[in-house]
């Protein structure tokens, strides 16, 4: 039997028990599903050691092979991180049950009342790499907002998401309901992640995240609906009317808090009125840092070494910071639109006007103003966590939490009326 062959089957079989799942839990009580993700989270504390040790050897593991310390931080679970993971379910838990919404009344002049009411989508499919969180937040969003879901991890997280969606399945347990709530693919067979964005009898959508070549192979190769979470290509544009020793705290805290997030800032554009003095400051703040710029940066500071045209569209999830310099807002707009992947970007001004007009034309997800692209979460945006950070403009976009996992349906209501 072919690699192909018994993915297939394997994908049937989970999606066939993801889709009987979906139908008990599209009728569960919130304080069911409430119960679940409460006792998940109960779980996962204590089984702290257990996750903490079992990540060390998928850490080890990932090391030897010479994955970079971006990629490491991304994968590392602690103690602390762990609780993190733990304290997000419980905030997921306290959120108000998206299912069952009104979003909008109509009544008829035959009679007739009509709403439109928020329901699960029902199986999703969640294809991630190597973070072992995404797997909690993904599992628990997908249980509140009423979905089965079947995750496939990263071959480098194997064994810390065994324990996860072990830790999941026992609150499913502990509130009665079924454990194809959430499952993972069985396999780090690649052949399961072609499968399962064929499986269009039992997915309802797909949600990729991850790098460019994995967004890119579910885009390309699924039959399943797909909500994408493209690469985060962030920029933060310093206008010459802002405030600089606090646009250098910002830049500092959007580049170097988490280099391997998405919403860390990869490219940085400041007016030409203002480098001579920008940059040298915060070069001075971020220290170990690498820095790209273009000719005018080169000259403002010795530390800035000779960017190329690759670094204006790279997403590092480094220590590494590209510099392009422009002469006002109608460059840095045009700038920022060719190069940004449509995921976050940030201005820092205190020009109203410039505030606006940036906020306005700069066509991603997310545009902050006065602060760090790394505010671009779930967990910030009082969501409790994220599924992914949509970037297309189908569905859902930005953070993806349980509002954006559901749809709808109208229900109308009569009293014998039939239409002439």
């Amino acid at each position: 039997m072919s690699h192909e062959t018994r993915a297939e089957e394997l994908i049937a079989e989970r999606g066939a028990a993801a889709r009987e799942a979906a139908r008990k839990l599209a009728s569960a009580t919130t304080e069911q599903k409430n119960q679940a993700i409460r006792a998940a989270a109960a779980s996962l504390r204590k089984a702290t050691a257990e996750l903490v040790a079992a990540n060390a050897d998928d850490v080890a593991d990932v090391r030897a092979a010479g994955k970079p310390e971006s990629f490491i931080d991304r994968l590392m679970l602690d103690e602390a991180r762990v609780e993190g993971i733990a304290e997000a379910l419980d905030q997921i838990a306290e959120l108000p049950d998206p299912v069952g919404r009104v979003l909008a009344s109509i009544d008829r002049p035959n009679g007739l009342k009509i709403d439109r009411v928020a329901v699960p989508i029902g199986v999703i499919g969640m294809i991630y790499e190597s973070r072992p969180n995404v797997g909690a937040d993904a599992g628990a969003l997908c249980l509140k907002s009423g979905n089965a879901v079947i995750l496939r991890g990263g071959s480098e997280s194997r064994r810390s998401t065994e324990i996860i969606v072990g830790c999941l399945a026992e609150g499913l347990r502990e509130a009665g309901l079924p454990e194809a709530c959430v499952q993972t693919v069985g396999t780090t067979d690649r052949a399961a992640v072609g499968a399962l964005l064929r499986a269009t009898e039992y997915v309802d959508l797909v949600i990729p995240r991850g790098g460019k070549g994995l967004v890119s192979l579910v885009r390309d190769q699924a039959r399943v609906p797909t909500l994408l979470h493209l690469d985060g290509n962030c920029h933060t544009y310093v206008h010459a009317s802002a405030d600089l020793d606090q646009a250098a705290s910002i830049v500092t805290n959007a580049k170097l808090r988490r280099t391997g997030v998405c919403g860390a800032t990869e490219s940085l554009v400041v007016d030409e009125a203002v480098a001579g003095a920008f940059l040298p400051k915060l070069l001075d703040e971020l220290g170990d840092c690498e820095v790209r710029g273009d000719e005018l940066a080169v000259k403002a500071d010795a530390r800035i070494g000779a960017a190329t045209e690759e670094d204006w569209g790279t997403e590092y999830l480094d220590a590494i910071l590209s510099v392009r310099t422009v002469s006002g807002p109608d460059e840095a707009i045009a700038w920022v639109q060719r190069y940004s992947s449509g995921h976050t970007d940030a201005v820092l001004a205190t020009d109203e006007a410039v505030l606006d007009r940036f906020a306005s034309e700069i066509d991603s997800a997310i545009v902050v103003q006065n602060a760090s692209t790394q505010f671009a979460d779930g967990g910030e945006f009082g969501m409790g966590a994220e599924i992914g950070i949509a970037t297309g403009k189908v569905h859902a976009r930005g953070p993806v939490g349980l509002e954006q996992l559901t749809t709808f349906k109208y229900r109308v209501r009569g009293s014998g009326q039939t239409r002439p």
